[in-house]
């Protein structure tokens, strides 16, 4: 299916510019309808707290939130007009809290692009996008607190060790592997996913006239996120392709795993799926 439908989650933080950036960037490419979303999330205020709470104060309240609001709205327009995108996007904002309500948007989506969380001591601390990955059910991209590249997924880097999560992301992809460049299947101290790993999910690709390059490595005795790190750095690569927590999240805060290390400490955009 092609990538023809394309939500951005907006927000007032100085991320924002260069996410919604990368998704103009993927709308053109791919001359797909662009929808911003911001959240208007009620202010956390108990109801026993509430009475007491001056009619002044409430106000101020109502405009911070509003404020807010406008900001990620000229962020949006502005980096529409600069793409030409202004008959082919729309701006949407809905109330509630940001998960649930992104969880349910992105489900008419093909793709759901949103600002990696931002490092603790930098206005982060809240886990959005983990939670997003695991209650959305559609494919999310990911982009860098540190940006992104003009375009994205001119040359892929898939992660695959042959899972369900793995499968599922690759598949999600499609309509950027369809149009990309150069990809790689790069697998991970690959065990029990035959003789040559990566040749059955490349021959797959094959059959829909993608070419690909499949590599393996040892773990080297590092973190597996940091070897597909590595990999991205050696190869260039502008976008990975992976699938999130095969593992429980509980596990993989407490003994660590690729998608939470990838999460913390990406260098590029990420397609991920659950």
């Amino acid at each position: 299916m092609p990538l023809k439908d394309i939500l951005v989650y907006v927000d007032d933080s100085a991320q924002a510019t260069s996410t919604v950036a990368a998704a103009c960037s993927l709308a053109r490419r791919h001359d797909a309808h662009l929808t911003g979303l911001a959240v208007d999330r009620p202010a956390d205020i108990p109801g026993f707290a509430a009475i007491e709470i001056p009619p002044s104060a409430v106000e101020i309240i109502r405009q911070q939130r509003q404020e807010s609001l406008d900001k990620a709205r000229k962020t949006f327009d502005k980096a529409v007009d600069a793409a030409g995108l202004t008959g082919r996007s729309g701006w949407s904002v809905a109330s509630g809290r940001p998960l649930e309500t992104l969880s349910l948007r992105s489900r008419y989506a093909d793709l759901t692009v949103v600002s990696q969380n931002a490092p603790e001591g930098q206005g982060g601390g809240e886990d959005l996008v983990d939670d997003l990955i695991m209650a959305s059910g559609r494919p999310i991209l990911v982009i860098p607190y540190i940006g992104a590249p003009a375009e994205i997924g001119r040359t892929v880097l898939i992660a695959w060790n042959a899972s369900r999560e793995a499968a599922r992301a690759v598949s999600d992809a499609m309509p950027l592997l369809e149009s990309a460049d150069s990809v790689e299947i790069f697998a991970v101290e690959p065990r029990g996913i035959g003789d040559i790993p990566g040749a059955d999910i490349a021959e797959h690709l094959a059959r829909h006239g993608l070419k690909t390059n499949a590599v393996k490595t040892a773990g080297l005795d590092i973190e597996v996120g940091d070897v597909l790190l590595n990999q991205v750095a050696d190869t260039g690569a502008d976008l990975i392709v992976m699938g999130a927590y095969g593992h429980s999240r509980m596990r993989e805060l407490v003994l660590g795993g690729a998608t939470r290390h990838i999460l913390e400490h990406m260098t590029a955009p990420v397609l991920l799926s659950h």
